[in-house]
Order: C-alpha cells, then sequence, then structure tokens
C-alpha cells in the first residue's frame, strides 16, 4: 500500500448479506431509533426529566442570559423544505391531531425530543435540544400585542403562495421570551413547500442558529412522512 492509498478516507461498501432494501447507514438508523424509542418508553416523561434535570437548569440558564444581554433582540433564519405526493392541508392536519395527544409521533421524529406536551393553561411544553444545550420552553401567543413581530418579519411570505401561516413566542417558565417560530405552508403542483424560520437571540453564538435549521430539517421530514404514511 502506497502512501497515498493510506491517507485516502476509509470507505466501507455493503456487497451481500442483507436480503432487504437499504444501505448500513439505513441500518444504523433504524436500530438507532428502536433503542432511542425503548428508553423513552422505559423512563417515561417524569424519568426523562429527572434524568435532564441539571442539563435542563443549564440550559434555560443558557438561553436566559442570552435573552437578557440581547435586550429583546433576535435573529432568524429559515430552514425551506419541498415534499412531493402530500399537500400542506393533509399534513397540518395530521400535525393539529398530534399536537392535541400524540406526543409519541411528536418525539419520534428527532433523537434530541424529550417531552412535547400541551398545557392547562394552553402554552405547549417542549423539551429539546437549543444548539448543545437541553432546554424547556413554551410554545404560545399569548395575546395580539405579544405577536405583533410576526406580521412585520422579514421572513414573511406571499399570502397567496403560502396561506397557512403558524407563530409563536418561545419563552420560560418565568415568561422570559427566549426565541419565536415562524412556520409557513404552500401547496405545489406535486406537493408542498415549508419555509420554517425561528429566530434566536442576537447574543447566542452562531452554532445555535445553525443547528436549530439542522433540527427543524429532521424534524419535519420526519413529521411529513409520517403524516403521509398515516393516510393509508
Amino acid at each position: 500500500m502506497t502512501a497515498d492509498q493510506t491517507s485516502q478516507p476509509v470507505t466501507v461498501t455493503l456487497t451481500s448479506g442483507p436480503s432487504g432494501p437499504g444501505t448500513i447507514d439505513d441500518f444504523e438508523l433504524f436500530y438507532a431509533r428502536r433503542a432511542l424509542d425503548r428508553f423513552r418508553a422505559r423512563l417515561g416523561r417524569k424519568g426523562l426529566l429527572d434524568l435532564l434535570a441539571a442539563d435542563i437548569e443549564e440550559g434555560n440558564a443558557f438561553l436566559r442570559d442570552s435573552a437578557r444581554t440581547s435586550d429583546g433582540d433576535f435573529r432568524g433564519g429559515t430552514t425551506v423544505l419541498a415534499a412531493r405526493g402530500i399537500t400542506s392541508g393533509e399534513f397540518l392536519a395530521w400535525m393539529e391531531r398530534a399536537f392535541v395527544g400524540d406526543e409519541t409521533a411528536l418525539l419520534a421524529a428527532h433523537p434530541e425530543h424529550y417531552v412535547m406536551s400541551p398545557g392547562a393553561d394552553g402554552a405547549f411544553n417542549v423539551v429539546e435540544n437549543i444548539g448543545p444545550h437541553v432546554c424547556s420552553f413554551f410554545m404560545g401567543g399569548w395575546g395580539t400585542d405579544a405577536m405583533a413581530w410576526a406580521a412585520d418579519a422579514e421572513e414573511l411570505l406571499s399570502e397567496s403562495e403560502f396561506p397557512h401561516k403558524m407563530s409563536s413566542n418561545l419563552f420560560l417558565e418565568d415568561g422570559t421570551v427566549v426565541g419565536r417560530a415562524l412556520t409557513q405552508f404552500g401547496d405545489t403542483v406535486d406537493g408542498l413547500t415549508a419555509s420554517l424560520t425561528v429566530y434566536v437571540p442576537t447574543s447566542a453564538p452562531e452554532e445555535v442558529l445553525e443547528h436549530h435549521l439542522r433540527h427543524y430539517a429532521v424534524e419535519f421530514r420526519n413529521w411529513i412522512t409520517t403524516a403521509a404514511s398515516a393516510r393509508a
């Protein structure tokens, strides 16, 4: 083996064995999801929250400090997904049902989803990663004044192309607003387009925004495919 050969990256190719379709990466993803589902089911919500209590305290402190040092200013980024074979109406109908009573489906969309639960006061509690930080926050509007930012957002798209819009503040239990979300959906000739915008405090590191754009891509891809499968 020459020096040039040893400097090349190692690749491994599956040439025979399994009879089912898929790559090695597909197999690994299947087993990783199965293991994660088992741990979630065994621990339950309380077990997960107990296990992550210290991480959540640290993550929420990060968000609170970021909001304070940003003085209420946020910067946004947008992930855009195109899907074929399902309309925005079909997807959003599934989403509405899931957010009311199918936490398992919501959690399964991303490995770093820990809790997704509606609260008694109308707020929706989410425990997930924001960048590298595990955080517990709430989603909701809380009145016209609180959501005035959405009408003036630079990322707001035309009503004719994206008629389905949802906006939310992201806030901690003490009411501190630590982020925002604006999701917009429209139909195409053969499916839908999803424009998914998240806003983080301006003082937060760039990786926080970048990783949430990736987070959006993973969770919404999986929610869309799950919604399509549920029609059968």
